[in-house]
């Protein structure tokens, strides 16, 4: 026989368990602009993602037109590079 006693603080515990993987999926829902979580990105995308967060403001927004705004060709990002010393 399970005591009642110890019923109550495990149904506690779950539920804080539920309500806390609740709200961080939300969070990561919503902070996603409310799209599907991307796995295992590669350079390719996460390039295509920071261009979309250039043309766009947000990394999961895409623009349909077929000219990029003239505001896009003075923000473009600057990779540095490590130069060799000889």
């Amino acid at each position: 026989p399970v005591p009642f006693e110890s019923l109550l603080p495990f149904a506690l515990i779950s539920t804080f368990f539920c309500v806390s993987a609740s709200g961080l999926s939300m969070v990561r829902h919503y902070s996603n602009d409310r799209k599907p979580a991307r796995y295992g990105l590669d350079t390719w995308e996460n390039q295509m993602m920071e261009r979309d967060r250039r043309l766009t403001g947000s990394l999961r927004g895409q623009s349909s037109e077929a000219v990029a705004p003239a505001v896009f060709s003075t923000n473009s990002v600057w990779y540095l590079e490590r130069i060799r010393k000889n």
